[in-house]
């Protein structure tokens, strides 16, 4: 076992380190806050934030469950919307996207289901005597 000193070195290292890549960020931000480039990149960086997570989610979704692309898209295609109509409000925007997503996923394959189902008695639950 290593001993005391040697662990605390190491420690207090971790936490010297640990301490100056969070600091690092909000000292050179105060330079920074009047720069025209600072401006733009808060204006730019959240669409491709978001951006590139569509793409990255889209990508997966048409690879992992092809038909259920097209309700991706929608999905999308209600996000945009609502981020463009909606004030520009990104929480809403996403919210209302995935609400969207999975709505559409969950009724379209409980409709698929529904078809490949024998009938109602193995759906017992929904039928209504």
């Amino acid at each position: 076992m290593p001993d005391t000193g040697y662990i605390l070195v190491i420690l207090a290292t971790v936490f010297v380190i640990t301490f100056a890549l969070r600091a690092v960020p909000f000292a050179a931000l105060k330079a920074l806050r009047d720069s025209t480039l600072v401006k733009v990149l808060s204006v730019w960086m959240p669409v491709g934030i978001l951006g590139i997570l569509a793409a990255s989610t889209l990508r997966g979704t048409i690879i992992a469950d092809p038909p259920s692309a097209s309700l991706a898209v929608v999905a999308v295609i209600t996000t945009a919307a609502t981020h463009l109509l909606g004030g520009r409000r990104t929480l809403l925007s996403v919210g209302v996207g995935t609400l969207t997503y999975v709505v559409l996923v969950n009724v379209f394959q409980w409709a698929w289901l529904l078809r490949r189902s024998s009938g109602p008695r193995s759906w017992p639950f929904l039928c209504i005597r």
